[in-house]
């Protein structure tokens, strides 16, 4: 079955509160970066919503500043709000906080082995490193087995406020800038290592 990759979307989402600051920077960062990396865009769906969104806004100016900055395009983003259904649908869930963790767990309790603060993704990703030992198949059902291995791997390293991306809204531009380039170090890396697995043969040990 050489050159087949997964038929079903492998479904991300990432989470804040409004859903015009974090989320979508990280959103829209994730794009551009799977625009780069990844030869077949059908195979990830990325997507974001917020905990109390600001249903239908685009995104804060400030962070767009900062999106375009990080080569993302704000242009007909609109907030929308967080529901069972948006959470039950991802396979992985990427929040900005702890806080925003529990809220997704609350609506979701099975959720727990999906769902990760980004900034805990990324470590775990980069903890696992690029040998981790995956089942043969569908490059899906291969991503899946990773967010699993990020589950267990879980009990390898604390978690602390070190894993909550503060909120820029109301704040000076640096602020922004700088919550800007703590998600896109993040986002990518998590983003690439999942593109790496999608976009690979039905056969591949990557």
């Amino acid at each position: 079955m050489d050159g087949m990759v997964a038929t079903v979307p492998f479904t991300v989402l990432v989470v804040c509160t409004g859903n015009i600051c974090r989320s979508p920077l990280a959103e829209r960062v994730g794009q551009a970066h799977l625009s780069r990396v990844l030869p077949d865009p059908t195979v990830l769906r990325l997507d974001s919503a917020g905990t109390r969104a600001v249903v239908g806004s685009g995104m804060d100016p400030a962070s767009a500043r900062v999106l375009r900055v990080l080569g993302g395009d704000p242009a007909d983003f609109r907030a929308q709000q967080l529901t069972d259904g948006i959470v039950g649908s991802a396979d992985l869930t990427l929040t900005m906080t702890r806080y925003h963790r529990q809220n997704v767990l609350a609506r979701a309790p099975r959720a727990l082995s999906r769902t990760f603060t980004l900034v805990e993704a990324a470590s775990l990703i980069d903890l696992l490193g690029p040998d981790v030992k995956l089942p043969d198949g569908d490059p899906a059902d291969r991503a899946r087995a990773l967010v699993k291995r990020m589950a267990k791997a879980r009990a390898l390293r604390p978690s602390s406020a070190a894993d909550d991306v503060v909120d820029p809204i109301g704040q000076p531009d640096e602020v922004h800038a700088a919550v800007g380039e703590t998600i896109a170090a993040a986002t990518r890396p998590v983003l690439g290592r999942f593109a790496a697995l999608l976009g690979a043969t039905a056969d591949s040990r990557t």
